[in-house]
């Protein structure tokens, strides 16, 4: 039907007659001309329709946006002082000879336009997609998963598909659950990842795997949640934590600069974990950020300032400062809101200092607690956080965990309001992490990974007697503050794997019933194996510089997991639940029984 792309008519085409399809992104009735923009996928060309060609013309007058038409003529050079360079196709234009309406478009229920909300855009999403930065966004997805495959064909990992209907395994959030007609009662669900499946690949002999699986979540939404996600999975056997790395970081370098001809730092930096959350606030830190917290437990320990001196004698808590360079010129309003801020990630309040002279001992500085300070006291606080006159110091204190979440909050916020985001790309390794993490509430403990994730050097007995101390060797790449990818070595021997479960509070029955296959699996020949997976959604979500996965996923849900467009999820006939041997209940009926 067509004999050219509307976005690659050039001046080399110059006079050569061309057939072309897309849809009028655009359309200027000047009286003695028609202009229309033509569009595909490739980009825009314009179309010029004289009133001597009077069939075309009287199509050409009554096309509207979105008109899906082929148009037949011949490429022409626009006049010099016409030149349009930030267009493709912008020193050239097609003179219709023919114009062919192939289906007309009803009066459009969006813009077309960065104006159109949310809701409307998802509902009527085949007319989004339409647009250029939509287009791009999923061109751009494709390239990605493309070079993906390349690397890790050329590596020899074979592509494997594993099962979408399981069972329901702990992975750290509510499985979606299908209904089994042939077996009443039961249930089938659907896999959060295929963790245990590329396991056991792995223990099959099949080496190297990989897959682009989908996988999904019931659990509260955000920008970078839905319910079904894609996943990079990779895993190998016979490896360390060093051999999986050193893939992986080779696999994301490589990917940058086939899809957008990026050189990424070589090699990627590394942190542990303890040092990411002393440093920064969060396991996920954003590097093109300079800002660090600092500790001023020593410095504040014997003041008489309780909101500091109490927190600074615990040891489960701390005290710390954040610089913001030239943020003595904030005012209180500014600095309140900052604090409101920092309330929303737990914090109490917010103590500040404005440094106005670093000469000047406590008469250079500006804040509500000065009266409990001395000169030496600033000197030290000054020294230590590398402040300068005109620098704000704002500061938390509480327990580690609460500080950390406001303060690497607050990091960010100061980092993006004033302009302290450097451009480029900082991706780092987080290594070192924690075992397990206590929760005070039900008095117990979670794996901080999941609960395959091989200890650190350590023994099944000592796994048991110091879990709180138990390191994991697990490991998260993280690129512009974001996580996109983790992965672990796994546990390979029956004992240590039985001993992370009952740190867990699994026994061995409850372990059997609800992993025993994989801890059958164990006993015959396991070999140490690990591997990482990377969200493929948040990925692509970064290089096209979206700050929502739903920008680079053709059909995503809402933040309340429906789908404007197909109505999903929707109410099922009673007679097809009877066959799945089901039964809605209402709020009422539960809450009497």
């Amino acid at each position: 039907m067509r004999s050219h792309f509307c976005g690659r008519i050039d001046d080399t085409l110059d006079n050569q007659h061309v057939t072309l399809c897309g849809w009028v992104s655009r359309s200027r009735d000047l009286g003695g001309l028609v202009f229309v923009g033509l569009r595909d996928y490739t980009g825009i060309v314009q179309v010029v329709v004289e009133p001597e060609n009077t069939e075309a013309f009287a199509t050409a007058e009554s096309l509207r946006n979105e008109f899906c038409i082929r148009v037949a003529g011949t490429v022409r050079m626009r006049p010099q002082s016409q030149w349009n360079e930030d267009m493709q196709t912008g020193r050239v234009e097609l003179l219709a000879e023919t114009i062919e309406i192939l289906n007309a478009a009803a009066p459009l229920p969006l813009l077309m336009n960065e104006d159109d909300g949310e809701e409307v855009r998802l509902k009527y999403r085949y007319l989004d997609l339409r647009r250029e930065r939509m287009q791009r966004n999923l061109r751009l997805r494709s390239r990605l998963t493309s070079a993906i495959r390349r690397y890790l064909e050329e590596r020899e990992f074979i592509d494997l598909e594993t099962p979408i209907l399981t069972r329901a395994t702990p992975e750290g959030a509510r499985d979606y659950l299908v209904p089994s007609r042939v077996n009443a009662g039961r249930f089938y669900a659907l896999p959060q990842s295929p963790q245990i499946f590329k396991q056991l690949l792995i223990m099959s002999g099949m080496d190297r795997y990989y897959q682009i699986a989908r996988c999904f979540r019931d659990e509260d939404l955000r920008a970078d949640r839905q319910p079904e996600f894609t996943q990079l999975d990779i895993e190998m056997a016979f490896i360390d934590e060093v051999g999986v790395q050193q893939l992986a970081e080779g696999l994301i370098r490589q990917v940058f600069a086939d899809v957008l001809d990026v050189d990424l730092e070589d090699p990627f930096p590394r942190i542990s974990w303890a040092d990411a959350m002393r440093r920064y606030g969060s396991d996920k830190p954003d590097l093109r950020i300079a800002l660090e917290l600092v500790d001023i437990d020593d410095l504040v320990a014997d003041l008489a300032f309780k909101v500091f001196s109490g927190p600074a004698s615990d040891p489960a808590s701390r005290v710390a400062a954040l610089k913001v360079p030239g943020g003595a010129g904030m005012s209180r309003k500014q600095i309140d809101d900052y604090a409101a801020h920092a309330s929303r990630y737990g914090a109490k309040g917010l103590a500040w200092m404005k440094i106005n002279d670093t000469s000047a001992g406590l008469h250079g500085v500006q804040s509500p607690f000065a009266k409990f300070l001395d000169g030496s006291i600033v000197s030290s606080l000054i020294q230590r956080t590398g402040a300068a006159a005109g620098d704000l110091l704002l500061f938390g204190a509480g327990p580690v965990s609460v500080v950390a979440a406001f303060m690497g909050a607050l990091r960010l916020k100061v980092g993006h309001d004033r302009g302290l985001v450097e451009p480029g790309w900082r991706p780092l390794w987080v290594v070192d992490f924690p075992m397990f993490e206590y929760n005070q509430d039900d008095q117990r403990y979670y794996a901080l990974h999941h609960p395959f994730t091989a200890p650190a050097g350590g023994t099944a007995a000592a796994l048991v007697s110091e879990p709180a101390n138990t390191l994991s060797r697990a490991y998260d790449l993280v690129l512009n503050g974001a996580e996109i990818g983790g992965g672990s070595i796994r546990i390979h021997d029956p004992a240590v794997q039985q001993a992370a479960f009952d740190v867990l509070g699994i026994d061995c029955e409850e372990a059997g019933r609800r992993f025993g296959f994989l801890l059958e699996a164990l006993k015959y020949g396991c070999p140490p194996h690990g591997g990482i997976a990377f969200g493929i959604d948040r990925v692509a979500a970064l290089m096209a510089g979206e700050d929502s996965i739903r920008e680079v996923i053709a059909f995503p849900k809402t933040t309340t997991a429906g789908c404007p467009l197909t109505g999903a999820p929707s109410t099922v006939d009673p007679a097809q639940l009877a066959e799945l041997h089901v039964r809605v209940t209402s709020k009422d009926e539960r809450s009497s029984s």
